[in-house]
């Protein structure tokens, strides 16, 4: 069974996003950031997005303002799959459009492919909450950006169970950010 990835970027205090949704706190780990991803990259072929965080991504990814990003070929070439009830389509730039499945059951069939790499899921917050609830989630990936916000959109869901997680790996980068990897507790 292929592996599903939830990666965020997220601040010390949990904000997947400030009050405003916006996302400038990701600069202050720019580059080691940058150069992990590429080596995660290696085992993975498949982007799995929500359709918010998909409109996101399909604007600026697939275009020629990413040129000056490293990882944006690497991207650019992974099989696209959104997560909507609403999208009838994925396009994608120039590139391959991509794949839109209706629900959970979408995911699964894709998790249970006989081959092909890692699943890596990118932001989309309520569809990594939908996820992880169904147990879908095979490994939680924080970025930790050394910043404090006091508000915000939380990357995790609240008002649940509690979901316990085991430490897969945790490595600080010169720039003060935390790579921190979990998997969900059996």
């Amino acid at each position: 069974m292929r592996r599903l990835i939830f990666q965020e970027y997220v601040t010390l205090d949990g904000y997947a996003a400030g009050p405003d949704g916006g996302l400038e706190f990701f600069d202050s780990i720019a580059g080691q950031a940058d150069d992990d991803n590429l080596q995660l990259l290696e085992s993975i072929d498949t982007m799995l997005l929500g359709s918010e965080t998909y409109k996101l991504f399909a604007g600026y990814w697939p275009t020629d303002a990413s040129a000056d990003q490293p990882i944006a070929p690497k991207l650019n070439s992974l099989r696209l799959v959104v997560v909507s009830t609403r999208l009838e389509t994925a396009p994608w730039g120039s590139y391959e459009p991509g794949l839109v499945v209706r629900d959970l059951d979408g995911v699964r069939a894709l998790k249970a492919e006989d081959s092909g790499k890692d699943i890596i899921l990118w932001g989309s917050i309520t569809l990594f909450q939908s996820l992880l609830r169904a147990g879908l989630v095979d490994e939680v990936q924080l970025r930790i950006c050394p910043i404090l916000l006091g508000a915000g959109k939380s990357a995790f869901p609240s008002g649940e169970s509690p979901v316990r997680l085991e430490l897969i790996e945790a490595r600080p980068w010169a720039n003060g950010g935390v790579l921190v990897r979990y998997r969900p507790a059996s």
